[in-house]
């Protein structure tokens, strides 16, 4: 049986009083990154991948001495001594399977976007509270060492009041192949795909203030296209956007401009996200740069960053989580607050109008 729990003095779930945490990945893409996090958590214990590609599952599970393998993560949550669940699938999964492992009493850190819309969002947000279980969000840019520093410039009022953040992720030629085109299976293109991270990077960035307002437009005009992206089927169905902008407004002022896109017309693929604040602004991408004024004059600083893996970064931090250690940097409520915007968008790109965050229909 798993281990005895003791009620987080915070959070709203209960916390382990010990390791190790017995784990599970659900999904061998993306969750590789997740066993490379619990591989390096003295805390944590693979014991049990799970994947619909049986071979694949062998390989991985050989890969990281997992005990156990299964084809349907519903055996796996029947599984002795497993206390949480790496959800690593499509995002039409996100909600069902992580609703599923939550009310089997197993904590979850859940790949982005929390789920295909909002509505599924907070279904999963009460589970975890009904359940008194962690739901975290897998936004594992806030775990980046360049992000950790230009987070404490901020926080220590080095750049004072942050008022707006530009930000975006631009492919010439990156859509990728599959479910991410099938509007269905994933809630949309670019924008819930490349521009959940970038959104929620800049809004963690100003503090996570309050969302009121969103504009967005959406086009798609140049198709599938090329690039090694993506998995799945191939070419066939495409009925998402390969290119969005937005402007997201806050309660006190602040805003948010984001530009993503998988195929447009550009000279190479490019990221980039700008901080503006009253006493000093950064650049996040290539290199952390921060710009202020300092005795008189403009100065530009080149600050040194650990160069650490976000996705090992935050599956680490979640095993901390699930043992008291530490308050979850990444919760499902933020997770679900980025799906409001995120809906917010798409919904004005429809309307062809400003729309307010979260009254989603």
């Amino acid at each position: 049986m798993a281990a005895k729990t003791a009620k987080a003095a915070k959070g709203g779930f209960e916390t382990r009083p010990r390791g190790p945490v017995g784990v599970g990945v659900i999904g061998l893409s993306i969750g590789r990154a997740h066993l490379h996090g619990y591989a390096k958590s003295p805390d944590a214990r693979v014991l049990a991948v799970c994947d619909v590609n049986a071979q694949r599952a062998q390989a991985v599970a050989q890969e990281f001495g997992a005990p156990h393998t299964f084809a349907d993560y519903r055996e796996m949550l029947k599984l002795d001594g497993l206390d949480a669940v790496s959800v690593c699938l499509p995002n039409y999964l996100h909600a069902p399977v992580t609703i599923a492992c939550l009310r089997a009493g197993k904590h979850v850190i859940v790949e982005k976007p929390l789920a295909l819309n909002a509505r599924e969002g907070a279904r999963m947000v009460q589970a975890a509270r009904e359940g008194k279980r962690l739901l975290m969000t897998a936004l594992n840019n806030r775990f980046r060492g360049d992000v950790g520093v230009l987070k404490r410039f901020i926080e220590e009022g080095e750049l004072g009041r942050i008022y707006f953040a530009k930000t975006g992720w631009l492919r010439r030629r990156g859509c990728p192949r599959g479910w991410f085109g099938v509007k269905h299976l994933s809630g949309g293109g670019p924008l819930i795909d490349l521009g959940v991270h970038m959104l929620d990077l800049a809004w963690y960035l100003m503090g996570k203030p309050a969302p009121v307002r969103a504009s967005g437009v959406t086009y798609s005009e140049l198709g599938p296209g090329t690039g090694g992206y993506g998995v799945g089927w191939g070419e066939g169905e495409f009925d998402v956007e390969d290119l969005s902008v937005a402007l997201v407004r806050f309660a006190d002022g602040q805003s948010i401009q984001v530009e993503v896109s998988w195929a447009s017309h550009i000279e190479s693929d490019r990221t980039f996200l700008d901080v503006l604040g009253t006493r000093g602004g950064a650049a996040l991408e290539p290199q952390l740069r921060i710009f202020t004024d300092q005795h008189g004059v403009q100065v530009d600083l080149l600050p040194g960053s650990p160069k650490v893996s976000g996705h090992e970064m935050e599956v680490i931090h979640f095993v901390n989580c699930i043992l008291g250690r530490a308050e979850p940097i990444a919760s499902g409520d933020d997770g679900l607050t980025v799906q409001h915007m995120l809906d917010a968008i798409y919904r004005s790109a429809k309307l062809g109008k400003e729309v307010a965050v979260g009254g989603d229909k």
